[in-house]
C-alpha cells in the first residue's frame, strides 16, 4: 500500500473521529485463502478472522452470513420469487428448478475461537454461533473456520456461467461476519436485496487453474508472478496458479475470473488506476475500448462534486446479471450499446460513494444509497453529454424522468414508505420505486429546498464527516440543516416516514384597482417552500418565493431568477395564501407556480394561470 493511500484513510478515521465521537465502529480483518475446483464449480476455503468490538456491549453471540445457500430450491429468496406478485425476472422460478450440481452451498467446518471450539447452527443462509465466552467491550478475539462451497449457476449477481458466458462472477462468496452497530445485530437473511457490512481489512489468496484471468477488489500483490496486464504466457504459469489481493478498509470482497478476459487499465493523472475485464467480441471489444476515456472523465467530475476516491484503483469488470457494485470493483454486462455500457458503468461507480464509502445500512436506506447513487449518476451522464462524450441531448433538468415516474407510480395504490425494510416491501415495483426514484427525487428536492451552493457544501461536508461511518437518515438532514442553516426535519419525515406529498395549485388571480392578488391553495399534506414565476405581457418575469414557517429560513436568490421576491412565510395549517403583485391583471400574461419542475407535486395540471 502507498502512502498517498494510508494518509487518505488515515484523514477519514482522523475526521471520523472529529465528526461523531459517539459513533463507534466494528472491524474486522480477513485471512482467506481458497483452491478452485474449476471440473466441480466447487472450492474449498480456510479463514482467519480478527474481529475488534469497538462497541461499548458484550457480545454472546456472532452472525455470520452463507449467502449462497440462497440458491437452492425452498429458499427463502426462492420462495419469495414464487410468491412476488412481480417477482425479479432474473429469479422467478429458477432457483426451484435448481439440480444439485446447480445449487449453491457454502458448508462450514469447525470453528474456532481463540484455539476452542464453538458451537453453531446453521438457518438457510445465516450461521448463528453461540459463543462459549462472551467478547467483551473493547476485546479482539480470533476465529478460525474452513468451509466448503458451491457456485451455483448465476441466478443473482453471483455464480457460474451467467448469460454472456462468464465463468465466475463471485460476489457474497466466503463467510461473512454481520454487522453490528448501534441498532444491534443485522443479521437478516439473504432474501435477494441489500447489504451491510463491518469496515474489513482483506488478505485474499485465490488457487486457480493456470488460464483464468481474475479481476476484483484489492489490491494484487504478485503481479510479476502471474503477469498481470497480462504479460506472462499461460505455459509459464503452471498447472495452477494463486492470486493474491489485499484490500484494506472496505466492506466486502468480490472477484470474477473467465479464460476469456482481456484486461485493460488506464492510469488517471492523480495516480488512481482503472482496470477493464471483458471478453472480446462483436459485442464488446469496441464499446470497452472506448470506455476508459469516458470514465477517466466521470471520476474526475465525481472527485470534484462528490469528494475523492480515496482509493487506488477501480475495476470495471463483466459478469454478473446487470450491474452489481463492490468496493473497487463492479460486475456489469457487457454486451449493451456505448450509452447503456457508459451509463450502467457509471451508476454502479457512483456506488463507491454512497454505499462503499458511507456504508450506509442498505437493507434499511436502500434510498440513501440507490437514490443518492441514481441522482449523481443522472448529473455525471448530463455532464458526459456537455463534453460529448456520448451521444444525446443536454438536459436542463436531468431528473425531470425521475420525477415524471414517481407521479405516475403513485397512481398505482401500490406505493409504500421508503421507511420498509427493503425486503418486506410487497412488491418489487413498490421497492423499485422508493429505491431508487424517491431516493432521487429526496436529493434533487433538497437542492431546490436549500439551494445551489448550500446542497453542493451539504455533499461535500456529508462525504467528510460520514464516510466509513454508516450513516442513517438524521445523520444526512443534520449535514444539510448545519451547512443551509434551515431546519429540515420536517422534510425527512414526511418523505422518508409518509407517502402523502405536496400539491399546490394557483387557486386564481384577481384584479385589485392597479394590482393583481394571486391566491394559492395547498393541496397537498406536505408543506414546501413555493416558487411563483409572473410573466408579464411585455416579457418582464417576476418571481415570488414563500417558504414554511417551519424551514425557519429562506434559501438565497437563484440565479435563473433575476427579479426575486420573497414573501411572508406561509404557516402549513393554512389552506391558502395570498400576495398582492403591483401590476394591473390586464398586464399578466400567465402566473406558473413551481415553473422548474424540482419541487415533486401529484398535479402539475394545476400549477399555471393563464389570461
Amino acid at each position: 500500500m502507498r502512502f498517498s493511500l494510508l494518509f487518505s484513510l488515515f484523514l477519514f478515521s482522523f475526521a471520523s473521529l472529529i465528526a461523531q465521537p459517539d459513533r463507534w465502529q466494528q472491524r474486522a480483518e480477513y485471512t482467506m485463502e481458497i483452491d478452485m475446483n474449476v471440473n466441480k464449480d466447487q472450492y474449498e476455503g480456510k479463514q482467519t478472522l480478527k474481529y475488534y468490538n469497538n462497541s461499548p456491549d458484550t457480545l454472546t453471540k456472532v452472525f455470520y452470513h452463507l449467502y449462497f445457500n440462497a440458491f437452492q430450491p425452498g429458499s427463502m429468496m426462492d420462495v419469495r420469487n414464487l410468491t412476488l406478485p412481480d417477482a425479479d425476472r432474473r429469479v422467478g422460478d429458477r432457483i426451484s428448478k435448481l439440480t444439485d450440481k446447480e445449487i449453491g452451498y457454502i458448508k462450514p467446518g469447525a470453528l474456532l475461537r481463540d484455539g476452542t471450539p464453538q458451537a453453531y447452527v446453521v438457518e438457510g443462509t445465516i450461521m448463528e454461533v453461540n459463543l462459549a465466552k462472551p467478547i467483551l467491550p473493547g476485546a479482539t478475539t480470533t476465529f478460525q473456520l474452513d468451509w466448503e462451497a458451491q457456485v451455483p449457476l448465476q441466478i443473482r449477481r453471483s455464480g457460474r456461467d451467467n448469460k454472456e458466458g462468464v465463468e465466475y462472477s463471485m460476489a457474497q462468496w466466503y463467510p461473512k461476519m454481520a454487522e453490528y452497530d448501534y441498532q444491534g445485530w443485522h443479521a437478516n437473511p439473504y432474501v435477494g436485496r441489500e447489504f451491510y457490512h463491518v469496515w474489513s481489512d482483506f488478505d485474499v489468496k485465490i488457487t486457480i487453474d493456470r488460464n483464468y484471468v481474475i479481476g476484483g477488489t484489492g489490491y494484487l500483490q504478485n503481479a510479476e508472478e502471474i503477469g498481470y496486464g497480462y504479460a506472462a504466457e499461460p505455459a509459464k504459469r503452471g498447472k495452477k496458479i494463486t492470486y493474491h489481493f489485499k484490500a484494506p478498509k472496505v466492506g466486502d470482497f468480490v472477484w470474477a475470473a473467465d479464460p476469456n478476459y482481456r484486461h485493460t487499465s488506464l492510469k488517471r493523472a492523480d495516480g488512481m488506476t482503472m482496470h477493464f475485464f471483458f471478453q472480446p467480441g462483436e459485442k464488446t471489444t469496441t464499446n470497452w475500448q472506448n470506455l476508459p476515456v469516458v470514465m477517466d472523465e466521470a471520476f474526475a467530475f465525481i472527485n470534484e462534486h462528490y469528494g475523492h476516491y480515496p482509493y487506488e484503483q477501480y475495476s470495471f469488470i463483466q459478469g454478473g446479471d446487470g450491474g452489481m457494485e463492490y468496493p473497487m470493483a463492479t460486475l456489469i454486462t457487457g454486451e449493451r450499446s456505448f450509452p447503456s455500457l457508459v451509463g450502467v458503468s457509471v451508476h454502479e461507480l457512483m456506488h463507491s460513494w454512497y454505499q462503499h464509502l458511507m456504508g450506509t445500512n442498505e437493507s434499511l436506506y436502500s434510498w440513501m444509497d440507490e437514490g443518492f447513487t441514481s441522482w449523481a449518476s443522472s448529473e455525471v451522464m448530463n455532464h458526459l453529454r456537455k463534453k460529448g462524450l456520448i451521444g444525446g441531448d443536454v438536459q436542463d433538468n436531468p431528473h425531470a424522468r425521475t420525477y415524471a415516474g414517481l407521479r405516475a407510480f403513485r397512481t398505482s395504490g401500490r406505493q409504500e414508505a421508503i421507511s420498509v425494510h427493503s425486503d418486506h416491501f410487497a412488491t418489487n415495483a413498490a421497492y423499485g420505486v422508493a429505491a431508487y426514484t424517491n431516493g432521487a427525487v429526496f436529493q434533487e428536492q433538497l437542492r431546490y429546498i436549500i439551494g445551489e451552493e448550500a446542497h453542493k457544501r451539504t455533499l461535500h461536508r456529508y462525504f467528510n464527516e460520514w464516510a466509513y461511518k454508516h450513516p442513517n437518515p438524521n445523520d444526512f438532514i443534520r449535514v444539510a440543516e448545519k451547512t443551509s442553516g434551515m431546519e429540515l426535519d420536517w422534510y425527512k419525515e414526511y418523505w422518508v416516514y409518509m407517502t402523502d406529498y405536496a400539491d399546490y395549485a394557483v387557486k386564481s388571480v384577481d384584479a385589485e384597482k392597479k394590482q393583481s392578488k394571486v391566491t394559492l391553495e395547498k393541496i397537498g399534506r406536505m408543506p414546501m417552500p413555493v416558487e411563483v414565476l409572473v410573466t408579464l405581457k411585455n416579457g418582464d418575469e417576476r418571481w415570488f418565493y414563500t417558504a414554511p414557517r417551519i424551514l425557519r429560513g429562506t434559501k438565497p436568490q437563484p440565479a435563473y431568477a433575476k427579479k426575486w421576491t420573497v414573501m411572508a412565510d406561509w404557516p402549513w395549517t393554512n389552506p391558502t395564501y395570498e400576495f398582492t403583485i403591483d401590476v394591473a391583471k390586464a398586464d399578466i400574461k400567465s402566473v406558473e407556480l413551481n415553473p422548474t419542475g424540482r419541487m415533486f407535486e401529484n398535479n402539475v395540471e394545476n400549477n399555471k394561470w393563464e389570461e
